[in-house]
């Protein structure tokens, strides 16, 4: 309880003092943040900055040099399976895999399935409401390689969604995608938000990040700026980093 009464929410993720070393590039430098549940947290910064980096090592993908993650209180790689739902870029994605819509979806409960590999009925209902959720429901029987890029990107985060996470990381959804596909997104993510679900996102679009967001940090290797979305765009630090952004383009790659 806080000082006023009110619960305090449960500490989602906490990053503490996180460095991340390739080689001889330092791509995080002592990075600390918190995330509590049911909220959504904004990571913005320019093209090479680490942002990526942050997710992937949230998600237990990259092991930080030092410092320390914790998942509900836990390393990232102690969770039971499926915990975190990760959706990548998608530079980072192999399409040439012989798989359709339906089977990429279905990925997501295989964390879930039991020594056997049956799905469950639960299983089938699951990746049927994210399907039906991404509307994506004329799309199942389609190669993912033959969509767009839009259909590509509600396809995966359709299969981050049927995982069922306890956390769910996005890393640019909203990058090669139409109007109507980030406006549904928006509202899946604002939902799922409300349920108590908490989110990691990182993306370029600054100037609809309080619709998104209920915090918003700047990282370029640290983090420069933490707090809501209206108070960091109003910054000196949100008009430097919309500079750089808008000069360098909206380039994909962040790696490391």
């Amino acid at each position: 309880m806080s000082a006023q009464g009110v619960p305090e929410l449960e500490p989602a993720v906490v990053v503490d003092a996180v460095v991340v070393q390739y080689e001889r590039v330092r791509a995080l430098d002592g990075v600390s943040l918190t995330v509590t549940t049911g909220a959504a947290l904004g990571i913005v910064g320019p093209n090479g900055s680490g942002k990526s980096t942050l997710l992937k090592t949230v998600a237990g993908l990259v092991k930080p040099t030092s410092g320390t993650v914790r998942v509900f209180g836990r390393s990232p790689g102690s969770l039971p399976a499926g915990s975190i739902g990760y959706v990548p870029q998608a530079d980072d994605v192999d399409f040439t895999f012989p798989v359709n819509v339906r089977d990429v979806v279905s990925m997501g409960r295989y964390p879930h399935l039991g020594p056997f590999g049956r799905f469950s009925a639960h299983d089938r209902s699951a990746v049927d409401e994210a399907i039906a959720a991404l509307d994506l429901g004329k799309l199942v029987n389609r190669h993912i390689s033959e969509l767009s890029g839009g259909q590509q990107q509600r396809a995966f985060v359709a299969r981050a969604i049927a995982q069922e996470p306890r956390l769910l990381l996005l890393d640019e959804p909203t990058t090669g995608v139409d109007a109507a596909t980030e406006e549904s997104l928006l509202h899946i993510v604002r939902s799922l938000v409300a349920d108590g679900l908490p989110v990691m996102m990182t993306t370029h679009d600054l100037d609809r990040a309080p619709e998104w967001f209920d915090r918003l940090i700047v990282v370029d290797r640290r983090v420069l700026a933490d707090g809501t979305p209206r108070d960091v765009l109003e910054s000196g630090t949100y008009a430097s980093i919309r500079e750089h952004t808008h000069t360098h383009g909206h380039a994909r790659s962040e790696h490391p």
